[in-house]
C-alpha cells in the first residue's frame, strides 16, 4: 500500500468523523482469503471466451489472434483448458464469496472506506501490451487494483471520491461500498462530503 492511499483514507476518515459519522476499523474478513482469485479465473475466462465468440459472431467470422488484443488471447487460450466442471466450482466459489461479503453490512455496517486503488494513478503506457509476456498488463493491474474487485463479483453499490491529493497534484481517490441495493446511502454522503470539500474545479497538475 502506498503511503499517499493510506494518507488519502485517515483523512477522509477524520473528514467524514467531523461530518457527525462514526468510522470504525472493520471489514468482511472474506475479503482477506487470497485463493479466490484462482477459484474466481475459470468463470473470468470463460467470460472472455464467450465474448469474443459473440464478437465474431456478429462478424459472421471467427475472430484471429491479430485482432485481440494479447492479454485477452492469453485468457482465451488457458480457459480452453478447463472443464465444465471447473467452471461449475468457479461459480458456486463466486456464489459462497458473494454471501460471505454482503453479510458484513448485514451485521449492522453501513459503509466501508478503502482506497480505490493501491497507489497514485499509474503513468499512460504502464499497461502497454508485451508480445513476449501476453500476461502482463493484467500482472501489472493486479499490483494495485485490490480494492475494487470484490464488488465488482458481490454486485455491491460502490463509488470513487478524490478527496485527497498529493503533492504532485495527482487526486487520491477512496472507495465508499454500500450494501446491495444501496446507491441511495451512496449518493446523499457523497452530495455531503462534496459539499464540505468540493473537487469539480481541481485539475491534476502532474
Amino acid at each position: 500500500m502506498h503511503d499517499d492511499c493510506v494518507a488519502a483514507v485517515r483523512d477522509a476518515g477524520a473528514l467524514l468523523e467531523s461530518l457527525g459519522h462514526r468510522v470504525e476499523p472493520g471489514f468482511p474478513s472474506v475479503l482477506a482469503d487470497a485463493s479466490f482469485s484462482g477459484r474466481f479465473i475459470a468463470m473470468w475466462g470463460a467470460g472472455m471466451k464467450t465474448g469474443i465468440d459473440a464478437l465474431g459472431a456478429m462478424l459472421g467470422r471467427e475472430l484471429t489472434q491479430d485482432e485481440v488484443e494479447p492479454v485477452n488471447w492469453a485468457q482465451v487460450e488457458f480457459v480452453k483448458g478447463m472443464s465444465a466442471i471447473d467452471y461449475s466450482t468457479a461459480l458456486g466459489a463466486v456464489a459462497d464469496y458473494r454471501r460471505q461479503v454482503q453479510s458484513w453490512w448485514a451485521d449492522g455496517w453501513d459503509l466501508l472506506l478503502t482506497p480505490t486503488i493501491a497507489e497514485p494513478p499509474p503513468r499512460i503506457g504502464e499497461h502497454a501490451n508485451e508480445p513476449d509476456n501476453p500476461l502482463a498488463p493484467l500482472m501489472r493491474a493486479g499490483e494495485y487494483v485490490t480494492f475494487t474487485p470484490p464488488f465488482n463479483t458481490s454486485g455491491q453499490p460502490a463509488m470513487n471520491l478524490p478527496l485527497w491529493w498529493n503533492d504532485a497534484g495527482l487526486p487520491i481517490g477512496v472507495q465508499l461500498v454500500a450494501a446491495y441495493g444501496r446507491e441511495d446511502l451512496l449518493l446523499r454522503l457523497a452530495s455531503q462530503v462534496e459539499a464540505a470539500r468540493p473537487w469539480a474545479d481541481r485539475r491534476p497538475s502532474a
